[in-house]
């Protein structure tokens, strides 16, 4: 596969400090799990793609002789390369409607984003609230989805600047939890008390109490990341208190990518993408995304 443009999440800046699961690299890895491009070859028995055919690779990669498939980027190697060797189970053909570009931003933080409002317990209905903690690339494409859905949408941010180009996009329910520390307050507040029915939590221990606040009785909560840090008041009683559900969400399937995909050109989605820098300045890339101040996805493009 000829890679033409890759994405970068924050799991990528962790596996390059050596902080994500399991520590350290053993080995040279080429990064990025998110990326697309185009079949140039095919190995003899492969039935899925044929050269020429425009995909984009899964997260999750089946390994011969393995229990379970392993992710790329780590401890696979990943998508920040000219050329890559995929199996055939380990694509997703693209529809003509997606680009190269925006297909590299969608194998981690989309699929998230749609397995967290579609893919466990109740898919989320029409009228219904969601909640998405920050601006980046899972609660970004989150709030596209929920949008596109019928459901009211609040975000959190430490920025105005930021919560102001989401008032761009229509998003009219914004809170700076800079400014407001008790947001989950603000959000009840947004919502009349009432709480709201989905939580996509990025944040981790260091948010979950919160969250479990704003939520509304019967409401779900999809537990994703840990971008406000490792340690936090956890404790899950609340939950049962207001009946709700807890959901770990670690991406998702190949089914549900290409799910995703008829919705994104059903809808017309177009992924919200910060900046595109070109392969040779994949390290500004990371820079620029690990300074935290963008929106959405930081693609890199050859």
């Amino acid at each position: 596969m000829r890679v033409r443009a890759a994405s970068l999440n924050y799991r990528d800046q962790l596996v390059a400090k050596g902080q994500y699961f399991g520590g350290t690299v053993g080995r040279d890895t080429v990064p990025l799990s998110d990326g697309a491009g185009e079949v140039t070859a095919v190995g003899a028995g492969v039935t899925r793609v044929a050269p020429g055919d425009r995909v984009a690779a899964t997260f999750f990669q089946p390994v011969s002789g393995e229990p379970g498939p392993a992710t790329l980027g780590s401890p696979l190697d990943g998508m920040l390369a000219e050329q890559v060797v995929l199996h055939e189970e380990g694509v997703v053909a693209l529809p003509e409607a997606i680009s190269d570009r925006d297909a590299a931003c969608l194998p981690c933080a989309g699929v998230t984003a749609w397995h967290a409002l579609f893919g466990t317990g109740r898919a989320l209905r029409a009228g219904e609230t969601v909640l998405v903690l920050g601006t980046g690339g899972v609660s970004m494409f989150a709030l596209q989805f929920a949008r596109v859905a019928g459901a009211r949408v609040v975000v959190t941010s430490s920025s105005d600047d930021k919560l102001a180009r989401l008032a761009s996009m229509g998003v009219t329910d914004g809170v700076n939890y800079r400014r407001t520390p008790d947001w989950e307050e603000e959000v009840l507040r947004l919502t009349g008390g009432r709480g709201v029915d989905c939580v996509v939590d990025v944040g981790g221990p260091g948010t979950f109490a919160r969250s479990l606040r704003a939520l509304a009785h019967g409401g779900r909560m999809a537990l994703i990341g840990f971008l406000a840090g490792m340690e936090g008041d956890t404790n899950p009683y609340p939950l049962a208190l207001k009946a709700g559900s807890l959901h770990g969400i670690f991406v998702g399937d190949r089914a549900m990518f290409e799910e995703m995909n008829r919705a994104i050109v059903v809808n017309g989605i177009r992924p919200v993408v910060d900046r595109v820098f070109p392969f040779d300045q994949a390290p500004a890339a990371y820079a620029h995304h690990a300074s935290g101040a963008f929106v959405g996805k930081v693609v890199i493009a050859w």
